[in-house]
């Protein structure tokens, strides 16, 4: 997925502090999308001594409303918020959008807070960039194992997330 990595750079390039914020429900099969790359990045990433207080990972789940308080105390300079989006495409398939750019087309539906609610909180108390990765899932039905085109694109999408804070140290 280079072209995401790519992408990432290019919107990272100005960067300060990056927060990353996974979103979803693991208990409705695709919908853990967002927190199995936030939980990947966890593990994966290294990060140069005094990196590690520039980049923060939060673990949203199906209230990321509810951390709002700590990442405004990490004061991020752009935000990374991954979950699971309707976009109308094949399952798996990646996209990434500016926070003001969400379309009506776009659908969040397992949160109990709208993400766009949260995300222009965050922007007009913070004056940071904030993009979504979304990615289109195949099943959200409870209990359901995530499915391999979604696990791909998990995989695929920490990898660039990790390039691109990388390429930030």
């Amino acid at each position: 997925m280079q072209n995401l990595t790519t992408e990432l750079k290019k919107r990272l390039k100005a960067s300060k502090r990056i927060a990353i914020l996974g979103v979803g429900s693991e208990l409705r099969g695709d919908d853990a999308a967002g927190m199995l790359v936030a939980g990947a990045v966890l593990k994966k990433i290294y990060l140069p001594k005094g990196m590690a207080k520039k980049i923060k990972v939060f673990l949203g789940a199906t209230a990321p409303e509810n951390l709002t308080g700590e990442i405004i105390r990490f004061k991020p300079s752009h935000i990374i918020i991954v979950d699971t989006a309707d976009i109308k495409e094949k399952p798996g398939t990646v996209l990434l959008l500016n926070a003001e750019d969400l379309a009506e087309g776009v659908s969040f539906s397992t949160h109990k807070l709208p993400p766009k609610v949260m995300m222009d909180y965050l922007v007009k108390l913070l004056k940071c960039r904030i993009f979504v990765i979304g990615i289109q899932p195949k099943t959200l039905k409870f209990d359901a194992s995530v499915s391999k085109e979604v696990k791909s694109s998990v995989k695929e999408v920490s990898d660039a997330i990790i390039s691109a804070v990388k390429s930030r140290a």
